[in-house]
């Protein structure tokens, strides 16, 4: 199997995983009012339309890539407006959600993460802007798991929603640092073709 094509397969699994959990986590924030859920249950959904688009834009050219890669940059950012939307809506009323199943959760998003980072591991340095998408939304996102399963932790002893608000920002703020690596990734990529065919 070539490189391209198993890094294909990968993307695919990762895709998959994505969507089945993105809609487990989006069902329980709804069901618990938990801004960091919602925020890493969009993620979730968002990786699996990155992973989907990766999947195909692998047998594109250079140039074409490139040009995906900056619209995935930007794709990675729609998660951080949404996350901060909803905290503001959730800082009018700071209520705690109810921290067992937002930690069941969150341990659940971790381990899904987790096994889709490691997939994506042994492709995270080749590929260009593409798979380096794929390899930083699947680290992100396991942080961010572990931390939504800390801020549960910090709120049974600070009975507040404000763990909960201030982890769903930092999600945010990865989502960005993501989507500012990308971009570098394929404006590289996109000199790198035009020296090309030149």
């Amino acid at each position: 199997m070539t490189d391209v094509a198993a890094l294909r397969r990968a993307v695919m699994a990762v895709a998959l995983i994505n969507l089945g959990y993105g809609i487990v986590e989006f069902t329980v924030s709804q069901l618990i009012g938990s801004v960091s859920l919602v925020a890493d249950s969009v993620d979730f959904l968002e990786d699996a339309a990155l992973n989907l688009l990766i999947f195909f834009a692998f047998t594109w050219s250079l140039r074409r890539r490139a040009n995906v890669g900056h619209v995935l940059a930007v794709i990675i950012f729609i998660p951080s407006v949404f996350t901060l939307v909803t905290a503001v809506i959730k800082i009018m009323d700071p209520t705690r959600p109810d921290t067992v199943p937002m930690s069941l959760a969150a341990l659940g998003a971790l381990i899904a993460n987790l096994a889709a980072a490691a997939i994506l591991a042994r492709h995270r340095h080749h590929g260009g802007s593409l798979a380096r998408a794929a390899w930083l939304s699947a680290r992100n996102d396991a942080l961010a798991n572990v931390a939504v399963i800390a801020a549960a932790l910090v709120a049974l002893a600070w009975v507040s929603g404000w763990p909960d608000i201030i982890v769903g920002i930092g999600i945010a703020y990865l989502n960005a640092d993501a989507g500012i690596k990308v971009w570098r990734a394929a404006t590289k990529e996109r000199l790198e073709a035009k020296y090309a065919e030149a």
